[in-house]
This record gives structure tokens, sequence and C-alpha cells, in this order.
């Protein structure tokens, strides 16, 4: 808890054994409709929680939850779930931002949320700060990501600054040092939504898949729903 809360991330291997993950990714090779794909091969998963019920029992496993509930507490819920990879055609560049929107139930008129949109049919909403602050990722590796894979690269206590304009991003890039998260395949990394992150192409492109989680406590103002809550 303090690393997360004064870095904004930390790594915990080890959290799924073999056997899960291996499910895991047979569980995801089956899904289909939802996929987003380049040249025939899924590089993203929207709304994981509509597509496969493994995804909602990887949420509520005591391994997955009780990472989540030492931060947020017992009672907190997951209302996000995507997939996303690394393959040969689908290798670029991400670049330094922070996860600002999330998925609601429907459109709704509440102060401090802007930013409206649709993404794979879900309705998507920038909250106000507060409520991202007590959001919290949870990013499980089915993969082993390492230097040559594009992993994620984060820089520490960007997290504590609110939401960065373009121009304070790229202070922060040229004045802080970021780190690569490296992840054993079955590790999870938690991450504060509001931290810096970004990635660059794969050296060796392969499989770097991983199951991106989003948990909170909170409920929503003025009628808001969340779109799913696992």
């Amino acid at each position: 808890m303090d690393a997360l809360e004064r870095d904004g991330f930390h790594l915990e291997p080890g959290v799924l054994d073999d056997a899960r993950v291996t499910a895991l990714c047979a569980a995801l090779e089956s899904i289909d409709g939802l996929s987003v794909r380049r040249r025939r091969e899924v590089y993203a998963i929207r709304n994981l929680f509509d597509a496969a019920p493994e995804i909602r029992e990887l949420a509520r496993c005591a391994a997955v939850r009780g990472l989540a509930s030492a931060i947020l507490g017992e009672q907190c819920f997951a209302v996000q779930a995507l997939l996303l990879d690394k393959i040969p055609d689908a290798n670029w560049k991400v670049p330094f931002h922070q996860d600002l929107y999330l998925p609601l139930a429907a459109r709704g008129d509440a102060d401090g949320f802007s930013g409206w949109s649709e993404k794979a049919g879900v309705v998507h909403a920038k909250p106000p700060i507060r409520v991202l602050e007590n959001v919290l990722t949870l990013r499980v590796h089915l993969d082993d990501c390492r230097s040559e894979n594009g992993p994620l690269r984060v820089i520490p206590g960007s997290h504590r600054a609110g939401e960065l304009s373009g121009p304070e991003i790229k202070r922060w890039q040229e004045t802080s040092g970021d780190v690569a998260c490296l992840a054993p395949r079955g590790s999870v990394l938690l991450m504060r939504p509001l931290l810096l992150h970004a990635s660059s192409p794969a050296q060796s492109p392969a499989h770097r898949r991983v199951i991106q989680l989003q948990f909170t406590h909170q409920e929503l103002p003025c009628g808001l729903q969340w779109h799913a809550r696992v």
C-alpha cells in the first residue's frame, strides 16, 4: 500500500498459477464478435465481462480480489475488463498518457462528467478526478513480459499530480525518469489510472497478453450507473 501511494504502481508476482493462466488463455481464444483485429489477429478485446464468464470469475477469485480489497476495502467491485496484446501486426508505440475514461451504463447529467462517447457499444465518460483517484487498475499478465516485449513504462509519482495537460506530460517526461514494468506470467501489476504510462513497440513481437481489470469502491452520483459491477 505504501509503494502504491508513493509511486502509483506495485508488481505482485505469483498471483495466478500456471493452470489458471492456461485456462484464461483458452477462454480468450473462444471469444468472438467483441475483439479488435489486425489481419485476423486479435490484439484487444473490450467489455470482457460481457464476453466470458471466466473473466468475471477472475475478478471474484480470492487471489485477485484480495489485492483490490487490500487497497480499496472489502466493499470494492470491478467495473471494467479489457484484453491488451502486442502482435507483429499491431505493435505500435503508445505515448505517455493517463487513463481518464470509464464505462457507464448510460449517459446522464452529473457535474464533472465530460467527454461522453461510445466505445464498442458502451458509453464512456471522463469523471471528476475524485472518482479516478478511487479507482485501482490490476493488470493480470498471461505471458512473460520482458524488456524486448514492449513492456509498460511508468513515471513514478505522476499519479499525485491530477489530470495533466500535454505540456505537463512532456515536462514530467523531461524531468522524471520512467520505469519499465517487467512482469512474469501469472503476476499482477497494480496501478493508479492517473499514473503516466506508455509502451514502446516490441523488439521481438510475441504475445504479451494482459487482462486489465479496474476496481473501485464508490457509487456514482445523480443516478449514473457503472456498465458492469462484478
